[in-house]
């Protein structure tokens, strides 16, 4: 049997194949909270080895996106609790990605117009929220100037990552990933370019760069345990007016040694390669993400490696073979394709996603992909 369909026991839980549906957003929360439509899309797609949930902010203040489904008030709660019920009836296993955006956000979004929080009072240049224009329209906008956190605010915002984590297992999950790349909080905070701070936090040093971070891991893993907890890195991302620095390499094999410390499920890496929103003439190397996950197969040996982001059955196969990880993200080709463990396995043609519907709202584009039919 080819490896991609092997079973892997990720800390516990079995995961009956090694393909995994990584988290997409698809803006269907009409109301900020999961409906029976988004039950039906995950469901639908329930064959993965694992379903991340697509990105749910932790509060009000952590939301960069209009109608992305969050996990801080009951009736969010409730409608991830129809999701998750939903998909574990037809066997699924499933992690909600809990998120923060930090300064990647909008005044029209931030409760009483406020400003987005972040490491830092520096504006993300070119980078896009998604709320509300003047004349109330949505629309992508210009992320606002942020303000940054003070020093005694940051473990506020540490407890509601425990609490989105409390309040994602009390919903249905199997566990949480934090989204720790992309250029969000954590990237804020993380590199050096970004974080200007002068306190504990500061940057300047490996310990205070990696000490919001290693925080929030600790603090989710205490309130729902280590083996339910995933994190998604990019190293060397740079969407988000993230600038590239000189210590990635150093800072990220860091981070997965105390990762490893503290027995963490897995780590998820997205390889920015060739995603579409990557900036020209900054993409990110392959060889380059590639020597920094087998730099924590010697440094992290039990925790168990995602990568996702352009691969294809065969890149994947030979990537679990070699060593280099242990589970294959197969993203936009989850958008189209809901019966994707099929189609890989039984090597059927892929169907393409209708990319302008991605946001849109509504079922076009959403849960209208059907699965292969022979002969047809």
């Amino acid at each position: 049997m080819s490896a991609l369909f092997s079973e892997f026991n990720l800390s516990g839980l079995v995961l009956p194949n090694r393909i995994i549906m990584p988290p997409l957003t698809r803006s269907r929360g009409p109301e900020d909270a999961a409906t029976e439509q988004v039950a039906l899309y995950y469901t639908q797609r329930a064959t993965a080895g694992l379903i991340i949930a697509e990105g749910s902010p932790i509060s009000n203040e952590g939301q960069g996106y209009l109608f992305n489904p969050g996990i801080f008030t009951p009736e969010q709660i409730a409608g991830w609790r129809l999701v998750t019920d939903s998909v574990h009836s037809v066997g699924g296993r499933m992690f909600l990605q809990i998120w923060h955006v930090g300064r990647i956000s909008h005044t029209s979004i931030q409760h009483e117009g406020r400003a987005p929080v972040s490491s830092t009072h520096q504006i993300a240049e070119g980078s896009m929220a998604f709320g509300r224009d003047e004349e109330g329209n949505v629309a992508f906008l210009q992320s606002s100037a942020p303000r940054a956190l003070e020093t005694d605010e940051v473990s506020r915002v540490v407890s509601d990552f425990a609490q989105a984590a409390r309040n994602a297992i009390e919903a249905g999950f199997d566990g949480i990933e934090l989204h720790a790349a992309n250029g969000y909080l954590f990237d804020q905070f993380m590199n050096p370019l970004i974080n200007d701070r002068t306190d504990k936090y500061s940057a300047q040093t490996m310990e205070g760069r990696l000490r919001f971070t290693l925080e929030v891991v600790d603090a989710v893993a205490q309130t729902i345990g280590a083996e339910r907890v995933g994190i998604r890195l990019t190293p060397y991302g740079v969407i988000n007016s993230v600038p590239l620095f000189d210590e990635t390499a150093e800072t990220y094999i860091a981070l997965g040694k105390a990762l490893e410390e503290k027995k963490i499920a897995y780590i998820h890496v997205m390889d920015q390669t060739g995603f579409f929103n990557t900036p020209e003439g900054q993409k990110p190397t392959s060889e380059a993400i590639h020597d920094i996950l087998w730099q924590w197969r010697k440094v992290a040996p039990n925790v168990a490696l995602m990568l996702d982001g352009g691969l294809t059955k065969a890149r994947a196969e030979q990537m679990i073979s070699d060593g280099l990880i242990d589970l294959a993200g197969f993203g936009q080709p989850y958008i189209a394709n809901p019966d994707l463990v099929e189609r890989l396995r039984f090597d059927r043609p892929l169907a393409q996603a209708d990319r302008p519907t991605y946001y849109t709202g509504g079922a076009k584009g959403y849960i209208d992909y059907p699965p292969y039919r022979l002969g047809r």
